[in-house]
């Protein structure tokens, strides 16, 4: 099938390469001419395990190729794919303006019959409302899908290329039919094609991503309530993921979530609850503990060593919002730095994928590690924020040297709290109430 994908950002990209590995003909559109020369080149500008490995093997071949080039990708392709950023608008809203420019360039442009399926986070509504509108821009035959994306970053190629299911939003059993031929290759595990009307394609991306952020917000809940009576936050997320109802994916403490998707998913879903005079007691819940656990290891700093903290120096382990990739945008990690920069502290981070983009933000307010040891010299305190595997199982003895007060502050419960108050550490994890010792 010959397809293009018009945005090669995260889940372009993404989408693009695994097309083009189960054997289709892709053509990535983008208007960077830059990231398209790199591209070609075989050449990632983000991190994605697996990757980077599917773009140079599927370029060299010539299944896969990137251009500037719209009208190219419109004439070459039965089905074109809209991958294109919908960041918050002044409500909070996802900007649709670059969707519809796009979609209008489609069917404006195109010489037949065009497959237009919506990849991007759109409001509820939007798919049919641009059918509408895009029919009175020209006679041709065309049809417009909903195709949602649930890809983890981290594990992106692999939910895609095996998908837990894959949602079509559509009204026109001849495009189900393209759409189900498409991705048949990714299913053949048994796992569901689940089709459904364009609406509820679009509420069902907004409802995943509210379900998962509402168990995040859940679990912090319950952690904060068990630093306050003494309780383990460990111990009880055992006994309850224990139960096969709840389970355990998803119910870990820590910091809340961040990256792209999940906050800015759960304030259009609160503008939306405003737009049709619903309160969503829960979903703005969901955001106000987020909010409040962003800030945990602040509180947890300014308990031991009080609020001054000018003067003081500390590490931080881990940047990105989670990890497996270099993706900081909503990390709590970059609230911490503010935080620590406006005390007067000084900062030195360490993290194996994100650095680059954190010097974008800070420059040389901070100090970068390549060493995670090296991070860690003379610092009154650390601060694990990411849980990358690299972390898990450190050299505690040469921590105890290096570091000026042996104080962690960790974000992602990474360690043993019994064995780390053996070994000497101040240790202040996340819903340890009977452990947090110095």
């Amino acid at each position: 099938m010959k397809i293009s994908v018009v945005g090669t950002g995260y889940v372009g990209l993404t989408a693009g390469v695994c097309l083009a590995e189960s054997g289709n003909e892709v053509i990535g559109v983008d208007v960077d001419e830059a990231k398209v020369e790199s591209l070609s080149r075989g050449e990632l500008p983000i991190y994605e395990p697996e990757l980077r490995e599917l773009l140079e093997s599927n370029v060299s071949v010539g299944r896969l190729r990137f251009t500037c080039d719209i009208n190219e990708a419109i004439h070459e392709s039965l089905v074109i794919f809209v991958a294109v950023g919908t960041p918050p608008d002044e409500n909070g809203l996802p900007d649709t303006r670059e969707v519809e420019s796009v979609c209008r360039k489609i069917v404006t442009s195109m010489p037949a019959y065009r497959l237009i399926v919506i990849k991007s986070t759109v409001p509820i509504g939007t798919t049919r409302r641009l059918r509408s509108e895009l029919s009175k821009l020209t006679d041709a035959h065309f049809d417009i899908v909903n195709n949602p994306e649930f890809l983890k970053e981290g594990c992106a190629v692999e939910d895609f290329l095996r998908p837990d299911r894959v949602i079509i939003g559509s009204d026109n059993p001849e495009s189900t039919s393209v759409m189900e031929e498409m991705y048949k290759p990714f299913v053949r595990s048994g796992k569901p094609i689940v089709v459904m009307d364009p609406t509820s394609s679009e509420m069902t991306k907004y409802a995943s991503n509210a379900m998962l952020s509402t168990k995040i917000s859940f679990i912090n809940e319950i952690s904060n309530l068990c630093e306050r009576v003494g309780a383990d936050i460990n111990s009880v997320r055992r006994g309850i993921c224990s139960d096969s109802r709840i389970g355990y994916q998803f119910l870990y403490p820590g910091l809340g979530f961040g990256g792209s998707c999940f906050p800015k998913d759960m304030q259009a879903l609160v503008k939306l609850a405003e737009q049709v005079n619903y309160p969503g007691w829960l979903i703005n819940a969901v955001l106000q503990v987020n909010e409040f656990q962003r800030e945990s290891l602040q509180r947890k700093a300014e308990g031991v060593f009080g609020k001054d903290l000018s003067g003081r120096k500390f590490a931080i382990w881990g940047l990105s919002f989670k990890p497996r990739t270099d993706d900081i945008r909503e990390s709590p990690a970059i609230g911490l730095i503010g935080y620590l920069l406006a005390a007067g502290s000084q900062v030195i981070v360490h993290d194996p994928k994100a650095m680059e983009n954190v010097k974008k933000i800070f420059g040389d307010k901070i100090s970068y590690s390549k060493d995670i040891y090296k991070a860690i010299d003379g610092v009154d305190g650390l601060f694990v924020v990411t849980e990358w595997n690299e972390f898990r199982n450190p050299d505690y003895r040469l921590m105890m040297e290096r570091m000026k007060k042996p104080v962690i502050f960790d974000g992602r419960n990474v360690y043993d709290a019994d064995k780390m108050a053996e070994r000497g550490f101040g240790y202040f994890g996340i819903g340890r109430g009977t452990t947090n010792k110095r």
